[in-house]
Parts: C-alpha cells; sequence; structure tokens
C-alpha cells in the first residue's frame, strides 16, 4: 500500500493523489491546473496510464480538483467514478460548461494560429468526453461505508466547503494489513454561512491536509461582513460599476446572500441593477435550492419561512453573450461573474471594458492563484493585456478574504485536533509558505505533520505511521540567498508570462541581459566559495 504526490504538492492547484492496494490503482482528485503555463501542464501525460486506474475518487466539483477527469477519460480510463450525489449533479453542470469555453478558446486560438501559420490545437477534452465520464459517475452517500473495490472501503464526510463537498477516508485492506487514510479535501470555515461545519473525523493514520490559507487567519463573521458592506456602499456612493469576479459555486451564491441582507437591512436600493452573468451559476443555484436541506442552519431558516436566499430584488440572470455585452451601457450595477481568478468566463470581458474607470471598484472575494489574472490586479499590477488589448488599471481594487469557502489557519488546526489516533499529517494544497506554516502550527500544537514534494512516494503502514518523527518532516529555514533567489524566480515566471504574444522586446533584452550577467556573477562567486565536494 503507497501513495504518490501527483498534484497540489506545495501548490494550490491540480490536485491529484495516487493510492495503490492490492494491485488496484485509484486517483483521490484529478484537478486542473490554474494559472502559470495551465494549458501546457493540463496536457501533460498522466503519471499512469489511464486505462490501468481502477477508480477515481472525487472530493469536491471544484475544476482544481475534479476538471482533469473527462481528459482521463479521453485517453482511456474505463473505472468508476466516486463522489457524493449533489458533486454529480454540479458536475454535469461544470463539466459541459468547461467542454463548451475549451472549444471556444481553442477556436480563438486556432484562429490567432491560422494567421501565423502555425499547426491548431486542440481543446483538452470535449463534449463526447464529457458525457462518456458522467457515465461512470456513480455515488457515495455521507456516513456510510462504501467498497469501491476489493480491499478499498470509502467513507465520505461533509466537508462544509461546496456543496457535496466531501472529507475522504479510505481503508486499504492487503495481506491482513489495515490502513486508514483520509483526505480533507477542501475544508470550510467553523463559523459557516453557506454549509454546515465540516464534519469531525476522528480515526486515522495519514490525514493529507489542505494548506490554500495555512498562514492566515481570516476576519470573523461580523468584520468580514461590516467590510463587505463598507466596501460596497463606497461603490455604490461612486456610482460606477462593481465588478465581483467569482467562483459561481459557492462564492456566487455567498454574494447574492449577502446582497440580500444588505437590502433587507436597507443599506443599498431595492431598484439597483444586480447581473448574475454566468450561465453556469445559474444552474448551480438552482441546485444549492434543491439541496437547501443539507446547507447551514442560517440559510435553512430563510427557506423554512419560504424565502429564497439566493434572490436580491434586481436580480437579473444573463444567459446569452449579448446580453452579457449589453451590460457594457449600464454605468451603474453589480456584476457577478465567473471565473473566480479571472482566468476566462465573462468576468474577462467585463474586466476587459471596465478597469480603467476610476469610478469602478472590483472585488475579489476568493483566493487568487500565482500566476491569474486576479493575483495580478491584486498584487498592483496598473497595465494589462486583457483578451488582446492593453487595458491602464485604475479602478478600485478591494479583497474580502473572510468569505473564503477554505478555512483559515485555525480552522484548520481546529479540524486536525479531532483525530484521537496521533496520524501522520501530509501538509497539501497551498503554496509554499502556507504549507510550511501548517506542518509548523501543527507541530507546535503536539502533532506530527510533513510537506511532500510533488512526485514523493510513501509506504502506507500502520506501523510507519505511528513512528514518523516530528523532527525530520518539515523543512529548515532557508538562508536569504536562497529567499531571495525563490523571489527572483517567481518574478522570471511572471515576465515569461507577460512576455507572451506580440511585444517589442527593444527596451527589454538589454535588460534582461543585464540580469543574466549578475546571475552569472553570482554564481561564480558561490562556486569559488562552496567547499569541494
Amino acid at each position: 500500500m503507497e501513495i504518490k504526490f501527483l498534484g497540489a504538492a506545495q501548490e494550490v492547484t491540480g490536485s491529484n493523489y495516487l493510492v495503490e492496494c492490492g494491485g488496484r490503482k485509484i486517483f483521490v482528485d484529478c484537478g486542473i491546473h490554474q494559472g502559470q503555463d495551465e494549458d501546457e501542464k493540463n496536457k501533460e501525460e498522466m503519471f499512469i496510464s489511464p486505462g490501468e486506474l481502477d477508480a477515481v475518487i472525487l472530493t469536491h466539483a471544484h475544476m482544481d480538483h475534479s476538471g482533469r477527469v473527462p481528459f482521463l477519460v479521453k485517453h482511456g480510463f474505463r473505472g468508476r467514478i466516486w463522489a457524493t450525489k449533489p458533486t454529480s449533479e454540479l458536475l454535469n453542470v461544470m463539466w459541459r460548461d468547461s467542454a463548451h469555453l475549451m472549444k471556444e478558446e481553442a477556436a480563438w486560438m486556432n484562429r490567432k494560429n491560422s494567421r501565423k501559420g502555425l499547426p491548431p490545437e486542440e481543446p483538452l477534452y470535449n463534449v463526447n468526453d464529457v458525457e462518456d465520464a458522467l457515465r461512470l459517475l456513480s455515488h457515495v452517500d455521507y456516513e456510510t461505508e462504501n467498497e469501491v473495490l476489493p480491499g478499498v472501503e470509502v467513507r465520505a464526510y461533509n466537508a462544509g466547503h461546496i456543496l457535496g463537498s466531501a472529507v475522504i477516508s479510505l481503508t486499504l485492506k492487503e495481506d491482513g494489513k489495515e490502513v486508514d487514510v483520509v483526505f480533507s479535501g477542501d475544508l470550510g470555515q467553523m463559523e459557516p454561512i453557506m454549509e454546515p461545519v465540516p464534519a469531525a473525523v476522528k480515526k486515522a493514520h495519514y490525514v493529507l491536509i489542505e494548506s490554500t490559507y495555512g498562514n492566515r487567519r481570516h476576519k470573523d463573521l461580523a468584520d468580514t461582513r461590516n467590510e463587505f458592506r463598507s466596501v460596497i456602499r463606497q461603490a455604490l456612493m461612486d456610482k460606477g460599476k462593481v465588478l465581483i469576479p467569482s467562483f459561481v459555486i459557492d462564492r456566487a451564491q455567498r454574494i447574492l446572500y449577502e446582497l440580500l441582507l444588505m437590502q433587507r437591512d436597507g443599506l443599498i436600493s431595492e431598484d439597483l441593477p444586480i447581473f448574475f452573468d454566468s450561465p453556469m451559476g445559474v444552474k448551480a443555484t438552482e441546485l444549492y435550492r434543491r439541496y437547501s436541506g443539507i446547507l447551514s442552519e442560517e440559510v435553512r431558516r430563510i427557506v423554512d419561512k419560504g424565502g429564497d436566499p439566493f434572490a436580491p430584488l434586481g436580480l437579473n440572470y444573463v444567459s446569452s453573450p449579448e446580453e452579457s455585452r449589453k451590460i457594457n451601457s449600464v454605468d451603474h450595477c453589480i456584476v457577478i461573474a465567473g471565473s473566480g481568478m479571472c482566468m476566462g468566463g465573462r468576468i474577462v470581458h467585463h474586466l476587459k471594458h471596465g478597469l480603467w474607470n476610476p469610478n469602478n471598484h472590483v472585488i475579489f472575494v476568493g483566493y487568487q492563484g500565482y500566476g491569474t489574472l486576479g493575483r495580478r490586479i491584486v498584487d498592483g499590477a496598473t497595465e494589462l493585456r486583457i483578451a488582446g488589448e492593453d487595458v491602464a488599471v485604475a479602478a478600485k481594487v478591494h479583497t474580502i478574504g473572510g468569505f473564503s469557502a477554505h478555512g483559515d489557519c485555525d480552522d484548520l488546526l481546529a479540524w486536525a485536533q479531532n483525530f484521537e489516533t496521533d496520524p501522520l499529517f501530509f501538509v497539501v494544497h497551498g503554496e509554499r509558505d502556507s504549507t510550511h506554516q501548517l506542518a509548523s502550527v501543527l507541530q507546535q500544537a503536539g502533532m506530527r505533520s510533513m510537506v511532500p514534494i510533488k512526485g514523493q512516494e510513501f509506504l502506507l503502514l500502520a506501523e510507519s505511521a505511528l513512528k514518523a518523527e516530528t523532527s525530520a518532516v518539515v523543512e529548515p529555514e532557508e538562508n536569504e540567498a536562497v529567499v531571495a533567489l525563490n523571489v527572483l524566480s517567481r518574478l522570471i515566471e511572471e515576465l515569461r508570462y507577460d512576455l507572451k504574444g506580440d511585444i517589442d522586446l527593444g527596451d527589454i533584452m538589454p535588460l534582461l541581459m543585464s540580469g543574466r550577467t549578475l546571475l552569472e556573477m553570482a554564481g561564480d562567486k558561490v562556486r569559488k566559495m562552496a567547499p569541494p565536494r
């Protein structure tokens, strides 16, 4: 029995873990990469041939956990795909939408490629691959045992992250030995609004725990709501547009709910147009209504009284591209659109037409991955190239971290402390600083943790889990030179991203060559000082 870390190891996207037991091979999550060089990474060959896999188990529907599954099916996977029923229904919406967007993007790229004499590009997968993948779905229920393969039992617990999200507990049995491995997936907050509190799991030998916000603390609910309301009111006083890039599952529904509460409290006009510009988001919202019985108590109270928690007055669902473009002529409104990291979807169109206006406001309500357009806006870019045009960033930019569907450092620690078996924690699904910070926090609380790297493999044995030593599991702090090199590496990656496309390199190349010369000089000095090997 063993596990191999194929994705989301010291990075946030592309969750993918290979588990082997009794000759069976299982993927837990199979997500796409979002951000830097995402197209190249998503088209990379799998670590093993898809036809060799026996099953896929999904923690939830977000694309960074599920979005590569149709690609897996396209290349020969024929096993079962296990997920909760709400997750399966969300996948039916998300995978179809993803295939549609990929087709449109490939067509756009091929028009450019044909003018340059370049070969055409194929989308990662198409709607036929999605149909094939959907036919392989099987359901697991919360709090029930499901034998998905001989010697492999699955129990799902509500993760409190998005509709249908699950903590997955695998019980692996081989040659008379038994090991429990828990995958947190993405965990919600301990003070939730949309979802229930993440379920406590008591038993495990190994735990893979996410760390998206492993080095941060969210504001509490009251402060988060006050911050959001203050930003909205400030934006509306400027009589411009309020653009809210949003993940259309959970986050969009949360924003609709918060706007409804603001109307009820008399803080915004019921006549203010609110555009929800996402056909996929509309379908997802219908699923939230249908499964309101498994949402938080606060949301259920509104439903029990006959209310709709996701329908503020003035709400307009936007379906066609033509309707979306018409929003350009509306000067004063709120626009909620995907994608949440601004790497596609209709929000890109709205940013292109709205970022230049100093009366407009952009409110980020979710995590912005490294290398994404959203991250570059949050980090203070003053000019961006969006959909082929250079756009000045004059709009006011705000970040509301407390709306995240992810728990923060304190939430993750509280969830981890539910275990009664002293498991070994693998800290995953976070950027490097977040993973190492959470690993340190766990150790300070008396728990054992380590930060795996991509491609690392571990035998899964109960006795090994119990013997693992804390002192050997977290990398030592790096010296100042290595920290500086890490910063340079990130700047180089950002610059490589910015240099895509037709750009005049006349003034840039001398600067790049100077930087190269300085790095070569530093390398020569280090090699002269280094002791002989």
